[in-house]
């Protein structure tokens, strides 16, 4: 890919609005407006097209050369890379404004990352390659397949064949490796099987002299690949993708709850067992600090769980304090259960969702915290999150819409309990904004229009972690005024913290998935199956290692941040928000040298220890 560096630095303009405004609205910035009064996304960064085009070059070369473990793919990935880096070396750093700074340094850090992740994999290629020695037989024929080459049926059928002997291979090597290595093993095989089923469906379709000579012998190699995998599973201990959260096991059915009355809590022994509970095993320390390496966190995990237990006497002191005015003394526990038994009637979870949606657009408002354009207050509605959602993820999710988890008919009378006091009036109401405005809603909206050639550098620290912040913030503006309300507020945050406690204790091998319920249950004082749908939610495969850091520590860097810029003086409380939405999705340190617009570096490492003393 050739770009002309000179067009580059002469196509850039200066940055459109100042981060240092005091005043409010259109003061804020000097931008063209939209008809709705919002400032224009001006597209200032000189390294937008280089970016842009990173984005689409990059989706094509996954799209083309797509199958894991073949070796097509790692070479045109790692010359891509390589080409990126020789590119952005190229560029002339300082003469740069700060938003092309900004921009060059997360394409810096995406590329390095990257490139670590590709040698990664080919490491992983070379452990799991014993034990699935028919890999190279489907890559060939997928390969083959995509570049359109002739088929030859007969040669097909004899490949199919030789997966048999290779198979009887692959089970004497499954005695020998590690757990972590079947486990990889098997959810590679989930891969393979799949881009085999599409190349015998493509040219079974039309070919007839293809389906003479090859429908036997696929049915018996893919019957062999699934006993391998099923093998593969049963010895690693941890399911593959396609058993992970399937099945509530023994959640739900123990025990019977009666009115409002507190649900019973079931003896650990009738939790959910750990390959029950994870689709994945842990991934180690190295994986950890590369992760927030590449979400610019300069900590260990080490440091990261004690930062969380710091947290967490924050809470105990604040929930103690909650426990006390609401008569219960030092049981805050008692203090949670009365909270939790203060839900709305079956079918009325609805309503209060829109009148809490309504009362946390009120307060931001008023408090003139944030811009808030009239569409966001309109393309919103409700959706229900069914049951078998709910097994996974017990409590709303939000973005276009919010899925609202409430009791169903279908449920046992233990779940429709728990379903209802995990999800009360006061869990609620910080649950709510955390998913709308100005939460996860009103983030999907603002990065569409803003920046969005930035959302290959998007990150849970940004998403998660402002969603939170938000919750964090109100709190200290006072939206949380009564015991009830502050009790709400709190379970939220000690379940914040313990999700950076739980999650990196699993993936260093210190703590097992039922471990992990087990904590939340204890700790937090989860519902069963919620802290069940928790930890399965968190191991199932679909996310990153430090996804479930990233809500308290985002959090406390945008928290942070607010000190530095809005407490001082710099910049007004709406000014520094709608800035926040205006940058995008990127790592909360860029966020902060995109406004505070100190000098950098082109070797700019993070540095940003953002929440002080850990001891």
């Amino acid at each position: 890919m050739r770009v002309n560096r000179r067009s580059i630095l002469k196509g850039g303009v200066l940055a459109l609005w100042s981060a240092r405004a005091t005043v409010a609205q259109k003061a804020d910035c000097n931008c063209t407006m939209a008809p709705d009064g919002s400032p224009m996304d001006t597209g200032t960064s000189e390294l937008r097209p280089v970016i842009e085009r990173y984005g689409v070059e990059l989706r094509d070369i996954t799209r083309v050369y797509a199958l894991p473990g073949s070796a097509t793919r790692q070479a045109k990935l790692e010359g891509f890379y390589t080409d990126q880096v020789r590119l952005l070396d190229a560029i002339h750093f300082d003469a740069l404004s700060q938003s092309g700074k900004v921009d060059y340094l997360l394409l810096r850090v995406r590329l390095k990352h990257e490139q670590k992740q590709v040698a990664a994999e080919a490491r992983l290629d070379a452990e799991i390659a014993p034990l699935i020695p028919f890999q190279q037989i489907i890559i060939d024929l997928e390969e083959s397949r995509r570049r359109m080459d002739s088929v030859d049926p007969q040669k097909c059928a004899a490949a199919l064949q030789k997966m048999a002997a290779d198979l009887a291979t692959a089970r004497a090597a499954n005695a020998k490796a590690s757990p972590a290595v079947l486990s990889h093993a098997a959810q590679r095989l989930v891969q393979l099987r799949n881009f085999l089923h599409t190349w015998y469906n493509f040219y079974n379709l039309y070919d007839p002299k293809f389906s003479w000579w090859v429908d036997s012998e696929y049915k018996l190699a893919d019957a062999a690949l699934d006993a391998h995998a099923q093998l593969l599973r049963r010895n690693s201990g941890v399911p593959g993708p396609l058993d992970a959260g399937g099945g509530r096991g023994g959640a739900g059915v123990a025990g019977a709850g009666a009115g409002r009355g507190a649900a019973p809590v079931r003896p650990a022994a009738a939790l959910g067992s750990n390959e029950e509970l994870s689709g994945v095993g842990p991934v180690g320390n190295d994986a950890l600090l590369e992760s927030l390496r590449a979400a610019m966190i300069p900590y260990t995990p080490e440091e990261l769980i004690a930062l969380a237990n710091k947290e967490f006497a924050w809470c105990d002191k604040e929930m103690l304090r909650a426990s006390g005015e609401m008569g219960f003394g030092s049981d805050w526990k008692k203090a949670l259960e009365a909270v939790k038994n203060k839900y709305v009637e079956p079918g009325q979870m609805i309503y209060l969702v829109r009148d809490l949606s309504r009362e946390a657009i009120d307060f931001v408002e008023k408090h003139e915290l944030v811009t808030i354009p009239p569409m966001v207050k309109q393309d919103y509605w409700e959706e229900a999150m069914t049951p078998q959602m709910q097994l996974v993820n017990p409590f709303f999710t939000g973005g276009p819409t919010i899925q609202v988890s409430s009791p169903a008919n279908s449920m046992s009378l233990q779940e429709r309990l728990e379903s209802m006091r995990g999800n009360n009036i006061y869990f609620a109401r910080a649950t709510v904004f955390h998913e709308l405005i100005p939460g996860h809603h009103m983030q999907g909206y603002m990065t569409q229009r803003y920046r969005p050639y930035r959302s290959v550098f998007g990150t849970p620290f940004w998403t998660e972690g402002m969603a939170f912040y938000w919750e964090m913030l109100l709190w200290d503006l006072g939206f949380t005024h009564t015991p009830e309300q502050r009790v709400g507020a709190l379970f939220w945050r000690m379940h914040r913290c313990a999700r950076i406690i739980f999650s990196l204790s699993f993936h260093l091998g210190k703590m097992t998935a039922k471990q992990c319920v087990a904590f939340l249950i204890d700790r937090v004082g989860h519902e069963p199956a919620n802290a069940e749908g928790e930890v399965r939610r968190s191991f199932n495969g679909s996310y990153e290692p430090v996804y479930q850091c990233a809500y308290m520590l985002g959090a406390l860097q945008f928290h942070a941040l607010h000190k530095e810029l809005v407490d001082s003086g710099k910049m007004t409380n709406r000014a520094f928000h709608d800035a926040i939405y205006r940058d995008g999705n990127i790592p909360v340190e860029m966020v902060r040298l995109a406004l505070n617009g100190q000098k950098v570096a082109r070797d700019y490492e993070t540095s940003w220890k953002f929440y002080g003393p850990l001891a």
